[in-house]
């Protein structure tokens, strides 16, 4: 029985997590500024200025479609004889939420981010980031028969 609603509670959680972020990253809040700003001067810094810009390739809103991408997915797989859209949600979850989680261990972006009120958030996006991973990993696992079906390989090796 636990099974059965695990997939359902971990979509819930990965979508709640990314829809509610879209309205920062969509309307160009200073969360998102300082959190976008401060990725793409680290960039910069690095050779890559305007990577994380507003036009550029992993700018807010670019992260937001591929929250928004997957969130569809994952939801739209709770419906009967869409299962098969599951792995691919949790699949572009894993991997936009694993670049949030790098960028908030290895850049200046840090763990406890910064508020718009001058504040700290105490590493609260850090610890949604940390269980969107562990849902969209655990989502990908219960769907592993689904996903290796989609692999050229996967008809001949199941």
């Amino acid at each position: 029985m636990a099974k059965s609603y695990a997939p359902i509670a971990l979509t819930l959680y990965i979508a709640f997590v990314f829809i509610q972020s879209l309205f920062f990253k969509f309307t160009n809040s200073p969360e998102t500024q300082y959190i976008f700003g401060t990725l793409d001067g680290w960039a910069g810094g690095l050779g890559f200025p305007g990577l994380f810009a507003q036009h550029g390739i992993f700018s807010q809103y670019v992260v937001g479609s591929a929250e928004l991408i997957a969130s569809a997915l994952l939801l739209a797989a709770l419906l009967p004889g869409l299962h098969g859209l599951r792995p691919f949600g949790a699949l572009l979850a894993l991997a936009v939420i694993s670049g949030a989680i790098i960028f908030h261990l290895f850049t200046p972006l840090g763990v406890s981010v910064l508020n718009a009120d001058g504040s700290r958030d105490g590493g609260l996006l850090f610890g949604l980031a940390c269980g969107v991973w562990f849902s969209a990993a655990i989502l990908l696992f219960l769907s592993r028969d689904i996903f290796v079906r989609w692999l050229p390989f996967g008809s001949a090796g199941a």
